[in-house]
């Protein structure tokens, strides 16, 4: 059954990224061919759907790398539409683009976790007038890669995560495990957790879902910071994965589109409801369409329910914040940003989600989030 599986994960994967290379070719990723360029190319309907009113010169962000591929496509797409406007998005870290927004050197910054107190009275020095918000723009589930040569399928829960990555369990044959495996031949090989080097958003998720589902096993703060002892570091999303895929014995955590783009196979979680549940976009937009907005004014930050039980719903999930100026955007960039964020935003913008292993923000939001974006001075 999980070979099977494995086999649909490399089938989906290569799909996205046919996918990925046609967005590229087509600007913004509709199939609807209306009619041809000058050299005689098709075009497409949802071209003429960017908004390119205003947007010139260059737009400068970073920050989170869980979005990175996601915000791939949106640069290819905006970019094929929108000609003169060039959009540089640093993959970094969530903690890094706080910080750059904070200085004022970028337009808007992704973030894994919604700005703490502090972090917004920092950018009310930047937005003058204003101060920072949060826009929920790209969705998803935080895969738990997996890397054990001989096994194809593995389901833990929360605690038996936590003590992994707490490297309270330290072989993979361990009875915890085991008991939760019924029939998988594990063996007598050491575990080798992997963890973010650097201030991630994904890392606080991570904790954020082990503070609710294990509160008895995991008993450090939600920070970006790692907290615990033992593991190896590697830095970002990409090299979390990279390393997961080439260690045999290994696990670590980051977004689905890494999983599909390197073929890693990934834990399903046993949330104690009817059967485990696999690492998807679908089961991720579950658990995120139950998410409420606990931002006041124009901030939109969520709040996710991690321990969720309802059938296919996948608990681990992030949601990536834009963060911007809700007053006080700089004149030169501001016209950029909001068109750029209104495509990201749009139904063509979220559409193109989901192949990428992303899960689309619920319309009930993204509504408002739209609304949002049109409004930034």
């Amino acid at each position: 059954m999980k070979l099977q599986r494995k086999n649909r994960l490399r089938a989906t994967a290569l799909g996205a990224l046919a996918v990925s290379g046609a967005l590229v070719l087509t600007a913004c990723g509709s199939d609807d061919n209306t009619g041809t360029d000058a050299e005689g190319g098709k075009t497409s309907a949802a071209a003429s759907n960017i908004k390119c009113d205003g947007a010139e010169g260059q737009l400068r962000a970073s920050g989170s790398s869980a979005q990175k591929n996601a915000m791939d496509l949106w640069v290819k797409n905006y970019m094929a539409a929108c000609s003169g406007v060039e959009i540089n998005y640093a993959s970094s870290s969530s903690g890094e683009g706080i910080v750059a927004f904070n200085q004022g050197t970028v337009g808007f910054a992704g973030s894994d976790s919604a700005l703490k107190p502090d972090e917004v009275a920092d950018s009310k020095k930047i937005c003058k007038t204003g101060q920072g918000i949060n826009l929920p723009m790209v969705g998803g589930p935080v895969a738990i890669g997996f890397h054990l040569e001989g096994v194809d399928s593995l389901t833990l829960d929360a605690s038996t995560l936590a003590k992994i990555f707490d490297t309270k369990i330290k072989k993979w044959n361990d009875p915890a495990i085991a008991k939760l495996n019924e029939g998988v031949k594990l063996p007598d090989k050491a575990i080798q957790p992997y963890h973010r080097s650097e201030d991630s958003g994904t890392t606080q998720n991570l904790g954020k879902y082990l503070n609710a589902a294990a509160p008895s096993d995991w008993k450090y703060e939600a920070e970006k910071k790692w907290p615990a002892p033992g593991g190896q570091a590697a830095s970002g999303s990409s090299g979390v994965a990279s390393q997961v895929k080439a260690v045999d014995g290994s696990i670590g955590y980051f977004e689905l589109s890494y999983a599909k783009s390197q073929d890693i196979t990934t834990v399903d979680i046993n949330t104690g409801g009817a059967a485990p549940v696999e690492a998807t976009s679908e089961n991720a937009s579950k658990a995120i369409a139950a998410a409420k907005v606990k931002g006041t004014g124009k901030d939109l930050a969520l709040e996710l329910d991690y321990t969720t039980k309802a059938e296919g719903a996948y608990p681990l999930v992030l949601v990536t914040y834009e963060v911007v100026c809700d007053t006080g955007n700089k004149p030169e960039t501001l016209d950029t940003v909001k068109s750029f964020l209104g495509y990201a935003a749009s139904a063509d913008g979220q559409k193109v989600l989901t192949d990428a292993g992303y899960a689309p923000i619920p319309e009930a939001i993204n509504a408002k989030v739209r609304e949002t974006v049109a409004g930034l001075k």
